[in-house]
């Protein structure tokens, strides 16, 4: 089960991205009831889908570029 835990709270490089009205919302109602920043749940969401990403990518050695 998604739950979502707070340990974000180093977050520091600034991305800019664009969703659309209703993720928008969405995810807005979630982060309030949550009690945790839009940010916060962004970053979790993130973490979530990387953690069970079972694509053709190998994503387990990472190195930036």
């Amino acid at each position: 089960m998604f739950r979502i835990n707070k340990t974000f709270g180093k977050a520091n490089i600034s991305k800019t991205i664009r969703f659309t009205e209703e993720l928008n919302s969405t995810l807005t109602v979630l982060a309030r009831g949550e009690d945790i920043s839009f940010n916060e749940l962004v970053l979790r969401c993130c973490q979530y889908a990387i953690d069970h990403y079972d694509g053709e990518v190998d994503i387990k050695n990472i190195q930036e570029d």
